[in-house]
């Protein structure tokens, strides 16, 4: 399997895999988050924070990228804090990979999980606050369970999403082999050099079996679970 892709290549496709776990897992609790206040909240600035989450859809990615340079790179406000004060460092790390796939894919994530709390009876979450039961424990034992297909589906999109970013990433970390260097930032790389057009075509068919297989485990665990909670 080395000889077929490579080293470097494999190396790209561990990188990525590394790279969209990360940033499913630690934006998932905020995606839930952010998903229940749009779709059961009213407070000032909402529109705003529905705008803001959908922004890196509608922004080129190169300008999100750079946005993030400006932030979280070393002279950036967050990036010189996190530095100074904890030693984190995440202009030119995986873990600013990590985090530009994130953002990139956080949009997908809400949007899947907002249209499944919206499609919940807010009586059934009313009925179980008048039996004294307070919104966490209403949210825990009502509302996820009815909703988890839906945090499933934007979880999975969310991860796919997140091993076809490029434009972000490549902004704001570069592409760096070993180190920041994903599959989109490896194909690009190939094809700018004489002979390599074959390892980026391998590199092609590895990122549509892998989109390929979230979405079909998407679907698959989605209908598993939703059959679960219908009782059939």
């Amino acid at each position: 399997m080395t000889d077929w892709l490579g080293q470097d290549a494999w190396e790209a496709v561990a990188l990525s895999l590394r790279v969209s776990i990360w940033a499913t897992l630690c934006s998932l609790p905020l995606g839930i988050f952010v998903a229940y206040a749009l779709a059961r909240w009213r407070f000032p600035g909402r529109q705003i924070l529905n705008g803001l989450v959908h922004l890196p859809l509608i922004l080129p990615p190169v300008v999100t990228g750079y946005l993030l340079l400006l932030t979280f790179g070393r002279r950036g406000p967050v990036g010189a804090f996190l530095e100074s004060s904890f030693g984190i460092v995440l202009a030119f790390r995986w873990t600013g990979a990590a985090l530009a796939a994130a953002i990139m894919a956080f949009p997908l994530m809400v949007r899947a999980i907002r249209l499944a709390i919206e499609a919940v009876d807010p009586r059934l979450e009313q009925a179980a606050g008048t039996l004294g039961a307070s919104p966490l424990v209403v949210f825990v034992t009502v509302t996820l369970p009815l909703i988890l297909p839906g945090v499933l589906t934007g979880t999975i999109l969310a991860f796919a999403k997140a091993m076809g970013e490029f434009g972000a990433t490549i902004t704001f970390v570069s592409n760096i082999p070993g180190e920041t260097q994903t599959v989109p930032s490896a194909i690009y790389a190939f094809l700018q050099v004489p002979g390599g057009e074959e390892t980026a075509f391998r590199l092609v068919i590895v990122s549509v079996v892998l989109a390929m297989g979230a979405l079909l485990l998407s679907e698959m665990v989605s209908r598993a679970v939703a059959r679960r909670i219908s009782g059939a």
